[in-house]
């Protein structure tokens, strides 16, 4: 009999610790910097921190007046996704997805980094399959329906559509004014097809802890949120962890003050950070 508790104390501890394990992303972040092997995948940075200095001399040193100080290389982390799903036209497609787990958002494009608007909503919210069919039926009618649309449009019963409708306005997905039913979002950007336009190479690369982001959310959360998102013609083959490398532009300002800005490595371009701690 103490062979029997003891067995099933054991079994607990695993459920417990597996569980606590997928449920806090940051637990494992922490976890995962002791047993990395010290190099990770990125996307290939096509632009040097001087690149991006003399493309854009004016904008981060104006006339003159401010100076250079120091920058630095941080990596991003994202999931990417080698996924199948059926086109409009029915037939089978192939291709990649590239997925924030920092702001949980997928990205477009990669040459013009566009993302969507929406996706970190739905995660954080639990959104199911059942909820992301009035999401998509919303967003493929510019974010608003009225009643007998949204009906029309899912082409189910009312006693149908009444509980999903109850289930997106509980997790402040959806709100209803009056007869129509609207995206809860501003400048919603969730249908989309399930695949990011990237041309771009992995390359391996040394790195130091400091200079991985934490990410919020964990692959597995990215691929249920896909999962759900995207219908039942969608799967996952396979799912790695990459990395954006990002640098940050630091310019003193005559005052002494310091100006932080944030480069995408790959593009180029100017990135926005999320409460300064996320690619946008």
């Amino acid at each position: 009999m103490k062979m029997i508790y003891t067995v099933l104390f054991l079994a607990a501890l695993g459920a417990g610790g597996w569980w606590l394990w997928e449920s806090n992303s940051q637990l494992s972040t922490v976890v995962g910097q002791y047993i990395d092997n010290g190099e990770i995948q990125t996307l290939q940075a096509r632009y040097t921190v001087e690149k991006v200095m003399e493309q854009h001399e004016k904008e981060l040193l104006g006339d003159g007046e401010r100076s250079y100080h120091k920058s630095e290389l941080k990596f991003h982390p994202y999931a990417m996704m080698d996924v199948k799903y059926s086109a409009p036209d029915r037939k089978t497609k192939e291709g990649v997805i590239l997925w924030g787990l920092v702001d949980g958002e997928m990205v477009v494009n990669c040459e013009t980094w566009e993302k969507t608007h929406g996706f970190e909503d739905t995660i954080n919210a639990s959104a199911n399959r059942n909820d992301f069919k009035v999401l998509n039926a919303l967003a493929k009618n510019k974010g608003k329906l009225s009643m007998e649309s949204l009906q029309s449009e899912l082409q189910v019963e009312q006693d149908v559509l009444q509980p999903w409708l109850e289930s997106v306005k509980q997790k402040h997905l959806v709100v209803q004014k009056g007869n129509d039913v609207q995206l809860h979002f501003q400048n919603p950007k969730l249908f989309v097809t399930p695949q990011s336009k990237i041309s771009e190479c992995l390359v391996t690369k040394p790195f130091s802890h400091a200079q991985k982001i934490s990410r919020r959310y964990s692959t597995s959360q990215i691929e249920k949120i896909a999962l759900a998102a995207f219908g039942q013609d969608f799967t996952i083959r396979t799912t790695k962890e990459v990395f954006l490398p990002v640098y940050s532009i630091e310019i003193m300002n005559p005052d002494g003050s310091i100006l932080t800005t944030y480069w995408n490595a790959v593009n180029g371009k100017r990135i926005t950070p999320h409460y300064l701690s996320q690619v946008e």
